[in-house]
């Protein structure tokens, strides 16, 4: 995996509530991202707990994860969280809950083309949990590209990306150009290189 993460907190504030986790599971890599409610300190409590119970749970089933993360935030103002899991076998499973916008990307013939997108389940992690959490399983191929980003970030179409750049400009770029003065902003992109061999 090539990965790499962009972010700033809304301007004027010190801190923000959105976060990007990358964890080795052991049986694959987690690519979280939390967009705590609201923004500054509050949000980023919210966005914190989360970011403990992940890291100290990796190795659980998404919904899971979603679950226990929800427990953890029932106290704080509650945070928009996309998981998505790359396995061996070229597998990627995706669950999300809030508005962290979440799409694989893959380029084409005619250039770069939106391969899917997360359907995302209504509420908010610590407050309104839905009670049915069934993540999404479809297959990756060598090249795509995963790109996760808060509602920060203005959504773009997959025809404004350079797909040939690596991770850590196509995530500096989306930050820099389409991030809305009026909230934190993240983006994570994440390419599939291929199994280990």
């Amino acid at each position: 995996m090539e990965w790499s993460t962009a972010g700033r907190a809304l301007p004027g504030q010190d801190v923000s509530g959105d976060r990007a986790l990358v964890l080795d599971t052991g049986a694959g890599v987690l690519f979280a991202v939390l967009d705590g409610l609201g923004h500054g300190a509050p949000a980023a409590e919210a966005a914190d707990r989360a970011t403990v119970i992940l890291t100290e749970n990796c190795g659980e089933p998404l919904d899971v994860l979603m679950v226990l993360c929800h427990r953890a935030m029932v106290e704080t103002r509650g945070a928009a969280v996309s998981l998505a899991l790359i396995e061996p076998g070229e597998t990627l499973q995706w669950l999300g809950v809030g508005n962290v916008d979440s799409r694989l990307l893959t380029l084409g013939p005619a250039g770069p083309e939106l391969r899917a997108t997360m359907l995302l389940t209504g509420g908010i992690v610590g407050y309104r949990l839905p009670s049915h959490l069934q993540p999404q399983t479809l297959p990756i191929r060598p090249g795509d590209l995963l790109l996760m980003a808060t509602d920060g970030i203005v959504a773009v179409g997959p025809e404004s990306l350079d797909l040939a750049k690596p991770a850590t400009a196509i995530a500096g770029d989306l930050l820099a150009r389409d991030a809305k003065d009026t909230d934190d902003a993240l983006v994570l992109a994440a390419r599939f290189r291929g199994p280990c061999p």
